[in-house]
């Protein structure tokens, strides 16, 4: 039986640009098996937009809250999103804001 993917859409708050925190969601989804992408917000926050189970995404929100050595994460607020499948292969830093 095949678990059926999802779509979260995390904000990311604290300490989270330019230490790094984009590169590391990349590892982290990389890590958990989950899809799509983490980009600056022009407020200071990280937005990261994941597609994966529920266990993926679960295990996923936990690195994301955990971050980066040079990061202070001080929230992660977690919404559901429209699952897009042109993020559903692979995980990448967007460089736009």
């Amino acid at each position: 039986m095949r678990a059926e993917k999802q779509a979260r859409r995390f904000f990311v708050s604290g300490t989270v640009q330019g230490v790094g925190y984009r590169y590391f969601a990349v590892n982290a989804a990389e890590q958990t098996g989950v899809a799509g992408y983490a980009k600056n917000l022009a407020d200071g926050r990280v937005e990261v937009y994941a597609i994966g189970t529920k266990a993926q995404l679960g295990d996923f929100a936990r690195e994301l809250r955990r971050g980066p050595a040079h990061a202070a994460v001080t929230a992660v607020t977690e919404v559901d999103a429209e699952l897009l499948p042109v993020f559903n292969s692979g995980f990448s830093v967007s460089y736009d804001r």
